[in-house]
């Protein structure tokens, strides 16, 4: 964090359930401004070390995924950029992972909950224990950070838009610059959704969904036209999986979303094969630490997507 830099604290009390210009900013900064979101997990704090799976199916969908905010940034109009780098996180060390019905790449398959209760070192991020099976590394991050869209109303926080939001990119951790397209005047920033780790795709649906407190700071870029969110990363983003290789599966077929169904399909029967998982654990640890790419799409008419399962977590 920058030692010489005033941090203002936005607190998780300032926090909204969906998009909607017309919200009064629970601040009001200047370009060059850091702050430090104190951000709820994608519960809103329903899920607790005392939780069990039971409490899946009670959750308060109305009052999911809150964001801190929304700040106001003297000066932005629409047309213009935020910029907002990352600088660190302070993570809560509890968090929770759930198979919800009805929810994730493979819902059709996996019908019952399911509800995994993370306890790791919130200082020392050492791999956190994943029941007796596997122990995942952490890079938190948070999942949603976006602006205000200009369309007028109140709009759900869980799809991605152009303005940035629920992006769930797992590279959005500490060092990394994202930049936003702005919309509305004074931009209206919000964050939250917060991460201790993620697989690149989230397949089931959740990641070590965790509260922990955001500090970033903004910068206002005028005049300049970005079509969607871009990000830019300190270096290498993959160096807590990498180390011991990987096990990758794939799916292949004209479909896309059909092939990376196929490619983790094909990792959780592996899982349970190799590892004797039960088949909810296998797909939620899939959801924390695995990552979906594209690897050919030019070769008509059957494209590939493959699953990588980085081996490290059974090390």
């Amino acid at each position: 964090m920058c030692q010489n830099c005033l941090v203002k604290t936005i607190h998780s009390v300032n926090r909204h359930f969906g998009w909607d210009n017309s919200l009064e900013p629970t601040a009001r900064v200047t370009s060059g401004s850091m702050l430090e979101f104190c951000c709820l997990d994608s519960s809103n704090g329903f899920f607790t070390s005392s939780s069990v799976v039971s409490d899946v199916g009670k959750v308060p969908f109305d009052k999911i995924n809150p964001v801190t905010g929304p700040i106001f940034v003297e000066g932005a109009e629409p047309g213009d950029v935020l910029r907002i780098t990352i600088d660190s996180f302070k993570p809560s060390g509890f968090g929770w992972t759930a198979n919800i019905p009805g929810f994730g790449l493979l819902a059709d398959q996996f019908k019952d909950a399911a509800l995994v209760l993370w306890h790791y070192d919130k200082v020392n991020l050492v791999p956190a224990a994943f029941s007796d099976f596997a122990h995942v590394p952490l890079k938190p991050f948070a999942g949603t950070i976006g602006l205000a869209p200009a369309q007028a109303g109140l709009h759900s926080v869980v799809p991605p838009r152009r303005v940035g939001g629920n992006l769930d990119i797992r590279d959005l951790s500490a060092g990394t610059t994202l930049y936003l397209p702005v919309e509305v005047t004074g931009a209206l920033l919000s964050i939250g959704d917060t991460h201790a780790a993620q697989g690149d795709g989230e397949v089931c649906g959740t990641a070590i969904e965790s509260a922990m407190d955001v500090v970033v700071k903004l910068d206002l870029i005028k005049d300049t036209r970005l079509a969607t969110p871009r990000f830019s990363t300190p270096g290498p983003v993959t160096r807590h999986l990498d180390s011991a290789g990987y096990e990758a599966f794939t799916g292949i077929g004209p479909d896309l979303m059909q092939a990376a169904r196929q490619a983790v399909s094909n990792t959780i029967d592996w899982l349970c094969r190799e590892h004797g998982m039960p088949v909810e654990q296998a797909y939620m640890l899939c959801s924390v630490c695995g990552d979906l790419r594209i690897s050919e799409i030019v070769d008509l008419p059957n494209w590939v997507v493959s699953f990588y399962f980085p081996k490290v977590v059974f090390a």
